[in-house]
């Protein structure tokens, strides 16, 4: 089976829909746009997809509010629009979604907060509930604050840090072209669609070209988009935001847009990436029990398993686990800090919050992120 075929049988995506989209290239918040798209998503949804949606704009909205011709370069004039964009921006999508009986979050993130080992596990946590009450999750990056996201970020790159952070099997990207080319179709009028390409292949970072006025991201972003995506194991579609019905057509498997291959199955690939991103800052010996549910089940590690620690770590941070003679069994990111865990292990979860004063997550590393073996 092919992978365009594949489609109809994945269970989660990011969607992302840029700038020059949302805003009609800097006409103003395209409503009529925003209510097509959301239509789609909701018919999605119908199906049992689970969709969060990265979306641009809150800049070009708030701009066109402003009444401003022109994209402001003073970082102060850019969280001013991003400001007055935003709320516009979530209140056109909570409308939207409300008629197909769907709730929406706001979601703010910026790049720090998934490089952030303990903001990542907190992010993780938060959009895997909302996924998990049926709440579509519109994430954008916090442009009003963050003034490195607003100099150098692109919501190309979050979308993918997004399909890393919730194991989305594929990634999304609406954009105001077909697809990707193989020239820019804008200055040369024999430019083929690219069907289909590994996410890593060399030769597409040549064949990207540069972002509009309104955007922050060109082709060049969403090819690293694709290869950040695949680390995880995600495969990434770059497709027309006006091509006639474009997401129930992907999900169909038919071949729409330009698809991105990752080489590797999602969890795999998402456990090496993660093994490899960050250093182990403790140790936890197991006794025998935990070592075998480690080690023959794939199942998480509680804290009644745990017979001692060392280390100075913070919730999401990376340790190890040991067995009683001090081999290494596996790694993940701790959901405690060395001094809430000290005084959990060998407690049931029943017992936390009585022991902490707080209710935390019942496993001391959840299996999700858990590498065995390395």
């Amino acid at each position: 089976m092919t992978i365009r075929k594949s489609l109809p049988k994945t269970r989660r995506w990011v969607v992302k829909i840029g700038s020059a989209l949302l805003t009609d290239d800097g006409k103003g918040l395209d409503v009529e746009a925003i209510s097509g798209w959301v239509e789609q998503m909701a018919g999605l949804r119908a199906e049992g997809l689970e969709l969060v949606l990265v979306s641009s704009g809150a800049v070009a909205a708030g701009m066109t509010r402003l009444g401003w011709a022109q994209r402001p370069t003073a970082v102060h004039d850019l969280q001013a629009a991003a400001a007055v964009g935003q709320t516009g921006l979530v209140q056109a999508y909570e409308q939207e979604f409300q008629k197909y009986g769907l709730q929406t979050a706001q979601v703010l993130l910026d790049h720090d907060d998934l490089s952030s080992r303990e903001r990542y596990l907190n992010a993780r946590s938060t959009l895997r509930a909302l996924i998990g009450y049926g709440v579509v999750a519109v994430v954008n990056e916090n442009d009003t604050v963050v003034t490195d996201e607003i100099r150098f970020g692109d919501n190309d790159s979050l979308a993918a840090l997004v399909a890393n952070l919730i194991d989305a099997e594929l990634l999304v990207i609406l954009t105001d072209q077909q697809g990707m080319f193989d020239a820019d179709p804008r200055s040369n009028p024999d430019a083929q669609l690219i069907s289909e390409v590994a996410a890593d292949d060399a030769s597409l970072m040549a064949m990207a070209g540069d972002g509009g006025s309104l955007g922050r991201g060109g082709m060049i972003t969403k090819v690293r988009a694709a290869k950040l995506a695949a680390r995880s194991g995600a495969h990434t579609v770059i497709a027309g935001g006006r091509i006639e019905r474009v997401l129930p057509r992907l999900y169909a498997g038919e071949a729409v847009g330009t698809l991105l291959v990752a080489k590797q199955q999602p969890q795999t690939a998402r456990k090496r990436w993660l093994s490899g991103q960050l250093q182990v800052k403790g140790r936890l010996v197991v006794d025998e029990g935990a070592a075998r549910v480690l080690c023959q089940q794939g199942r998480s590690l509680l804290a009644v398993g745990v017979k001692s620690l060392t280390g100075s770590f913070n919730r999401g941070d990376m340790v190890a686990c040991v067995d009683l003679q001090g081999r290494e069994l596996a790694r993940g990111l701790v959901n405690y800090g060395a001094k809430d865990a000290l005084r959990i292990l060998g407690r049931s979860s029943g017992e936390f919050e009585s022991i902490l004063g707080y209710g935390g997550d019942d496993e001391l590393i959840h299996r999700d992120n858990l590498v065995v073996g390395e």
